[in-house]
């Protein structure tokens, strides 16, 4: 075990706790050593009306993308556990964005996006409308980036879900079957609490990777326009090497840590008491 805890220490732990240091700082990359700036750093970011903004457009996009892949995947999990016709090839293409790197997905929907050439435009023309400026307006640019990063995470939840409903007790659905639990009635009532530690383990994970979204951002809308599309891990990249103002990025890192432990504490607290783990 040593040298794994040794790993996670030196890019993990250190890493975390010399961030926290430096929120309390004052350094440009530019200077020889940091200087002592006290809580300034964090009065300046609370300050920030920007801030206020990108707090919201995270919470929106983590919310959305959480709940929309949950939603999504079970449902896509689901039916592709009933066996339909060409049910491995459908898997497959399910999973394949998952693998696909951010930028290779970002450049795909970048194509799609594009209101003169792209899939977009085809769709929205068999309804008589416009394709919206997807990437280049702040009314539809958060909305860019939460589609193609639900359509990245998508396959991967509904693989997990599609696993987990195979490994469900097959007694006890074939029970509920013959006590009249079909359709939806069967995946509310029975399927659904079955699967309550794998969305619990998946609520938790997406919650993690979606504040941390990044690749995405940077391809699609680079953040904008203005800040309409930034997330607290966007504006951590803008201050830090951009605007090269460490100490404001580095509280803004330690804001999205702490968010980051709260919102997993309440998770593991409030939403492990829903957890069925009996089989």
């Amino acid at each position: 075990m040593l040298p794994n805890l040794a790993a996670i220490l030196v890019f993990s732990y250190w890493p975390a706790i010399y961030t926290i240091v430096l929120s309390f700082m004052d350094w440009d990359l530019v200077a020889p050593m940091p200087e002592w700036a006290g809580l300034q750093n964090y009065v300046d970011l609370f300050d920030d009306p920007d801030f206020w903004t990108i707090m919201l457009n995270t919470l929106v996009f983590t919310t959305v993308t959480v709940v929309g892949s949950l939603v999504g995947g079970v449902l896509l999990g689901s039916l592709l556990a009933t066996k339909v016709p060409f049910t491995g090839m459908v898997r497959t293409f399910a999973f394949a964005p998952h693998m696909l790197p951010g930028a290779a997905v970002g450049m795909l929907w970048l194509f799609m996006f594009d209101p003169s050439f792209g899939l977009s435009r085809f769709l929205f023309n068999l309804v008589g409308a416009d394709s919206p400026q997807w990437t280049t307006t702040s009314d539809w640019s958060l909305a860019a980036v939460t589609v193609a990063y639900l359509w990245q995470r998508l396959g991967f939840v509904t693989v997990i879900y599609y696993t987990a409903i195979l490994d469900l007790p097959g007694d006890v659905l074939e029970a509920a079957s013959l006590d009249g639990a079909h359709g939806l009635t069967m995946l509310r009532h029975m399927v659904l609490p079955l699967l309550s530690p794998i969305t619990f383990f998946l609520s938790v994970t997406g919650v993690i990777a979606a504040a941390q979204a990044f690749d995405l951002i940077s391809i699609l809308t680079n953040g904008g326009p203005g800040i309409s599309s930034s997330t607290l891990s966007w504006m951590i990249y803008e201050e830090a090497f951009q605007k090269f103002d460490i100490g404001k990025a580095s509280s803004a890192a330690t804001v999205l840590l702490v968010l980051l432990l709260v919102l997993t504490f309440v998770q593991v607290r409030f939403g492990e008491k829903k957890v069925t783990y009996a089989s």
